[in-house]
């Protein structure tokens, strides 16, 4: 089985990062690094049903669909994957740690399986790298104290810059 594994340390309070990986109107801004996924119907909720959506392209439909399994506000979320129509679910983990200079945010992905798991993990975790080392950062830079998206960064919107 394959898995993707990514801690980043970020300058950042935690309620700052969890607003930034969780509110769907700010989720584009960090994934636009990737293929730009917006959360259509995402809430931090046990048993939520919600669907990444982003430009299909060959061999894939450009939906993800997703449940949230476990939710502790600012600190766990826990959601399934499935990229493809029939596959099995795989897992999605985002931890936040608060650290002396601000989080530590672990990324783990888990459930891969077989050679097609295993390419899907290389893929999948280079585009994860991409969006927690350069789209993640230049989201939270353009947030105030509070989380919320400074006037000028929601005016240049998700794909600008990033």
């Amino acid at each position: 089985m394959s898995e993707i594994h990514i801690v980043r340390d970020y300058p950042h309070p935690p309620v700052k990062v969890w607003r930034a990986m969780t509110d769907p109107d700010l989720i584009p801004y960090w994934t636009s690094t990737g293929k730009g996924a917006r959360a259509v119907g995402f809430e931090p909720e046990v048993g939520n049903h919600f669907r990444f959506v982003a430009k299909p392209m060959p061999g894939w439909r450009g939906i993800v669909d997703c449940e949230v399994l476990e939710v502790r506000e600012r600190e766990l979320l826990r959601y399934t994957w499935v990229g493809a129509e029939g596959e099995p679910p795989s897992e999605v983990r985002y931890l936040l740690e608060p650290t002396p200079a601000g989080t530590r945010f672990t990324y783990h992905h888990t459930g891969f399986t077989g050679l097609g798991g295993f390419a899907m993990a290389r893929l999948l975790g280079a585009v994860r790298r991409r969006m927690l080392t350069t789209g993640l950062p230049a989201l939270l830079a353009d947030l105030d104290d509070a989380g919320a998206l400074r006037v000028s960064a929601a005016r240049r919107g998700p794909a600008a810059g990033r």
